[in-house]
């Protein structure tokens, strides 16, 4: 039987460090604050908010080099591109075009996926159902962000600010029918939308406002509509309950328990859910893989970079049992439970 292998992987983040104490020098906020709630000491921004070079779709090409070189693939042997983002260069099209342009493969598919910080869950499992029924042989699988340019470092934008931060994450996914080979034993995939406005970015949207207001009417559209909203408290509760639902549902599927892992990674939203999470599992610390205290969240490229960090450091080894979960805006949640 066709199996899904991870052949390479890599990550990219930006050369800028904004500390906590960077951020207290816009806003009325200070580290003590920030770590509290957050568990963050900094996060990668590119340089200049108005850079149009180091984009999105750009630090998506430099992990995909690293991948590629892992694997031992060039951009000719991948047949798929699966990328995910909210950040894209442009409202449209999606970054999937322009990592394959960047990347000079040929005249793929690619395919864009906006399921926020769940974005990569959703990606590669897409990609996995693609492998499993032979229809591509290498996928690579993205997911990036660029949040510095859109986040709002005011007092009035702080509780969502001080999180976000810039990075991406690719790996590819490969067919494999080696008995040794690692594969993708279980994933889910879970939406909530009655929720979608606890966690969102409202303009542009065809149900808050059109391209003419503002173009036309800048002083009429709000900050609460042009940057991301979230309630907090209530998101927190929501990813304490879905993420050991999501993470007992992948295990069950595939027989196993969570004795049988070797590594959890969960989406790096809030250092504070994965401890309590963790807590609940009763993981020890070796078994659970954190960076939010580096990277802040970076959505869909939270997964991807700390996966490709925790494999970099020889954290993780072939044959490990490695369970993947996420939760975000839609709300969207699930995971991906797998043997490397």
């Amino acid at each position: 039987m066709t199996k899904s292998t991870i052949k390479g992987i890599g990550h990219y983040v930006p050369e800028n460090i904004v500390t906590n104490d960077d951020l207290s020098k816009l806003m009325t906020t200070n580290d003590e604050w920030i770590t509290e709630r957050t568990g963050i000491k900094e996060r990668r921004h590119r340089k200049n908010r108005n850079d149009t070079e180091e984009t999105t779709a750009f630090m998506a090409f430099k992990a995909s080099e690293k991948a590629l070189e892992m694997a031992g693939l060039t951009s000719k042997d991948i047949d798929f591109i699966v990328f995910a983002t909210l950040s894209p260069d442009y409202y449209f099209p999606g970054c999937g075009v322009l990592l394959q342009e960047m990347l000079g493969c040929d005249t793929i598919g690619a395919l864009d996926v906006r399921n926020q910080c769940s974005g990569f869950v959703y990606a590669m499992s897409v990609a996995n159902a693609f492998i499993k029924t032979n229809a591509y042989k290498n996928i690579l699988v993205v997911g990036a962000e660029m949040h510095s340019f859109g986040l709002d470092f005011s007092d009035a934008g702080r509780g969502v600010s001080i999180i976000f931060g810039d990075g991406a994450g690719a790996l590819i996914l490969s067919a494999s029918e080696e008995e040794n080979a690692g594969d993708i034993l279980a994933f889910n995939m879970h939406s909530e939308g009655k929720y979608a406005e606890e966690l969102c970015t409202k303009f542009p949207g065809s149900k808050f406002g059109w391209s003419d207001r503002m173009r036309l009417e800048p002083e009429n559209v709000t900050d609460a509509e042009i940057y991301p909203v979230m309630n907090g408290n209530f998101v927190f509760k929501h990813a304490v309950t879905r993420f050991p639902e999501t993470m007992k549902e992948a295990l069950k599927s595939a027989g196993k328990t969570i004795e049988d892992l070797d590594m959890f990674i969960p989406h790096q939203a809030n250092l504070r859910i994965a401890q309590f999470v963790q807590r609940q599992f009763n993981l020890p610390d070796e078994k659970v893989y954190n960076n939010i205290q580096k990277y802040g969240n970076t959505t869909a490229a939270s997964i991807p970079l700390a996966l490709s960090e925790a494999i970099h450091e020889g954290k993780i080894k072939k044959g490990d049992l490695v369970l993947l979960s996420a939760f975000g805006s839609g709300f969207t949640w699930g995971s991906i439970l797998f043997e490397y």
